[in-house]
């Protein structure tokens, strides 16, 4: 069975994982999912994560998770832009999560980005999700 919005099954993966207290959560590869990973660990929201190869061109990553004082980090993780409707921002109206003390992800021209790094450079695009 395919699979019709791998982004938020990663997130959904992720706020799971942390609910339970886990270390570290899996989750299948992919170029977006590893752009909104690696935005995820600059942010400082988990502390890195790993591909490995499953088997052969099945591939997938560990992604480990960040607590502060027994607490997650990530409080709260959900999706924007869904497939069945995607929200766009222009550089003037992107949002601010909690006043800023959150963020949100953008896909933009230069690509995965978080919402302070697509105002420095000035860029607009579709918001995939918001983090705090």
């Amino acid at each position: 069975m395919t699979m019709s919005d791998p982004l938020g099954d990663m997130l959904t993966r992720i706020r799971n994982g942390q609910r339970a207290r886990s270390s570290s959560v899996n989750s299948p590869a992919s170029r977006i999912r590893a752009n909104v990973l690696e935005v995820l660990r600059r942010e400082g929201y988990i502390r890195g994560f790993t591909k490995s190869d499953v088997r052969a061109g099945i591939s997938e990553f560990t992604i480990e998770l960040k607590y502060v004082d027994g607490e997650p980090v990530i409080k709260e993780i959900s999706r924007v832009s869904k497939p069945g409707r995607r929200i766009y921002s222009k550089i003037a109206e992107l949002p601010k999560v909690y006043n800023g003390l959150g963020i949100a992800i953008l896909s933009t021209p230069r690509g995965v980005m978080s919402d302070n790094e697509a105002r420095a450079a000035n860029v607009g695009g579709e918001v995939l999700c918001r983090v705090f």
